[in-house]
């Protein structure tokens, strides 16, 4: 049986993020576009592990805080954040096919991308 160190797997986990980040940020358009196919993969990304994890810790939160060994603004917090995390998690599967197909070969495209303007919606 593998013992783990759960606080050591935390700050290995959150090295291999950062990690993750450097590559994003020099990373080729098709293998960025590759890896953040794989960070907002609703069933195996990042994105998902991190709102599981959260929500984890807001249950956990939820019991100290009713034995009155924490606030109960932590708690609300923290589930507030798993939510918010869910909520984005959604807004972005509803785009996954966009997520995908920049994760094809663009050459084989016949037509060039045409560049669009920015415009935030906000979908809940």
């Amino acid at each position: 049986m593998t013992v783990y160190d759960p606080e050591a797997l935390a700050r290995q986990t959150a090295q291999q993020i950062a990690l993750l980040n450097q590559h994003l940020a020099v990373a080729p358009p098709q293998q960025a576009a590759r890896i953040l196919g794989q960070v907002l993969d609703p069933a195996t990304g990042i994105l998902g592990a991190l709102t599981t994890l959260v929500a984890t810790g807001a249950r956990f939160e939820q019991d100290r805080a009713s034995a009155g060994l924490l606030p109960p603004e932590v708690w609300l917090t923290l589930g507030r954040a798993a939510n918010e995390l869910h909520y984005i998690a959604l807004d972005l599967d509803n785009h996954a096919e966009d997520i995908q197909r920049l994760t094809r070969d663009q050459q084989t495209a016949t037509v060039p991308p045409v560049p669009s303007a920015l415009v935030a919606r906000r979908h809940r």
